[in-house]
């Protein structure tokens, strides 16, 4: 199996202690900022009654645990801790479907923003408080997908002994044939170019009524318009996520040392950054949230816009 021919190579590499506290301070800093903005969404009851507020939130819960996971694992990696396979398939799994809730949500603020913009009357109707729980668990289901799979394709390849066996834990080290790489990689670029196409789209819509509206609609047509493309940029970072875990799986084949150093690299540039600044972007830049964030910030004290 492949994951078990590079564990006694992975255990040569470790990163520096200066190179885990930088990691250990972006990650606390992240999660401090995520539950600043989770904390504010829970004080309004507007928020938890309106979709675009509801799956911001969802963002930020999913992109907190996926974060808090895959920290948990690369500390486990870089002292050499292995867990039996059982345990690390629980951690893959949530950390799988979660990594595809993240845009699948980006995909339906588009979507919300397009209907909002191009069918305000039919808005109402389709992004009412009864359909919120249904959409939340529409993402969720349909974000599971790849994730049921690639295990059933791992499950149907391993023996019962496979699940008992200690090793480190990683998606990479579970796949025991080439092909189900291969496998998660078609998956996975075919969702993001769904996704993709919709969120463009959405953008070229949303840009058509912007130039035939006028006054307040127009303004508005151009907020929408942003938003979208915010969206856009931030489905663009989850794409190049795609492609490191891509390139990291091939230099898992080729050298361990170049694998773990890069890997690294990747998740401090490609993930921890993104992570870091989109969730702050888009809760600062709306007005409604960014109000309630300084009054809840400021201790009730700030009485900038009394909304909710």
């Amino acid at each position: 199996m492949a994951g078990n021919t590079s564990l006694v190579d992975f255990e040569l590499v470790q990163q520096s202690d200066e190179q885990i506290f930088t990691v250990q301070v972006l990650v606390m800093i992240f999660l401090c900022i995520n539950l600043l903005l989770i904390t504010t969404f829970f004080q309004k009851q507007c928020f938890y009654a309106t979709t675009r507020y509801i799956l911001f939130a969802v963002s930020l819960l999913s992109d907190s645990l996926l974060l808090f996971l895959s920290d948990i694992l690369l500390l486990l990696a870089n002292y050499n801790v292995v867990i039996q396979v059982w345990l690390c398939v629980i951690i893959c799994v949530v950390t799988l479907v979660y990594t595809t809730v993240t845009p699948v949500t980006l995909t339906a603020m588009t979507l919300e923003r397009y209907v909002a913009v191009c069918m305000p009357l039919r808005h109402g109707e389709l992004c009412s408080s009864r359909n919120n729980v249904n959409i939340v668990l529409f993402i969720h289901a349909l974000s599971s997908v790849p994730c049921i799979v690639i295990l059933s394709t791992i499950f149907g390849s391993a023996s019962l002994k496979f699940y008992t066996q200690f090793q480190l834990c990683a998606v990479e080290f579970l796949f025991i044939y080439l092909w189900q790489q291969h496998l998660r990689s078609a998956i996975s670029q075919f969702y993001f170019l769904i996704m993709l196409i919709t969120v463009v789209i959405s953008y070229v819509k949303i840009m058509k009524v912007a130039k035939a509206a006028s006054g307040e609609d127009k303004q508005s047509s151009r907020k929408g318009l942003r938003t979208v493309a915010l969206h856009g940029f931030q489905l663009l970072l989850c794409l190049i996520q795609l492609w490191c875990s891509f390139i990291e799986a091939a230099l898992l084949q080729i050298d361990v040392v170049v694998f773990y150093h890069v890997r690294y690299f990747n998740y401090i540039l490609f993930y921890l950054v993104p992570k870091f600044l989109s969730p702050l972007i888009y809760g600062l830049r709306d007005e409604v949230f960014f109000h309630a964030l300084k009054k809840y910030v400021s201790f009730g004290l700030y009485k900038g816009n009394n909304i909710g």
